[in-house]
């Protein structure tokens, strides 16, 4: 098939389409200017540079808290564990109360609340944010990072609208 082969699709097709790259899922969370914890779930997180060391996100501009996340300095990147499906789909709700039962700790360079039992911590600087359409995407300069000493833990796995396993590796 040659691009010009290729038809106008429908923004489902679109999400489908991208639905086939799997992704690890992480929440990012924060404190706004009045203290109060935010958090929102991500399968759009990603490396972007190594010298400096950046991370980004994509933010969609719909969400609540989106003016809190323009105004925010520092944030952390919180990569879940398969067994966090919970927590993905609790951040992932709007204008829930995504902190019950959670008791949270700080980071050891910002204050952004970090999630117990996670797979790796970032604790990040806003470094860039650009227009990315109906998304902010946010680049994070990496300030402290921490991994979880449980070796066994494997990271939570998003494909084709659902959360996977991961098998076995091979060798």
């Amino acid at each position: 098939m040659s691009v010009r082969d290729m038809s106008p699709f429908t923004p489902r097709e679109f999400r489908d389409a991208l639905g086939l790259f799997p992704t690890g899922v992480a929440v990012v969370t924060t404190l706004n200017a009045g203290g109060e914890r935010l958090g929102v779930t991500v399968s759009s997180f990603a490396s972007v540079s190594l010298d400096p060391p950046l991370i980004s996100f994509g933010l969609a501009k719909s969400a609540h808290s989106f003016g809190d996340w323009l105004a925010t300095a520092h944030f952390a990147v919180n990569v879940l564990a398969e067994e966090q499906e919970h927590l993905s789909s609790k951040f992932a709700r709007p204008l829930s109360d995504k902190w019950s039962d959670l008791s949270p700790r700080h980071g050891l360079v910002i204050e952004a609340p970090l999630l117990e039992e996670a797979l790796a911590w970032f604790e990040c600087v806003k470094f860039a944010q650009y227009d990315g359409g109906d998304h902010l995407l946010i680049l994070g300069r990496i300030l402290s990072l921490a991994r979880n000493p449980h070796e066994g833990k494997r990271p939570l796995v998003f494909f084709k609208s659902a959360y996977h396993r991961l098998g076995e590796a091979k060798r």
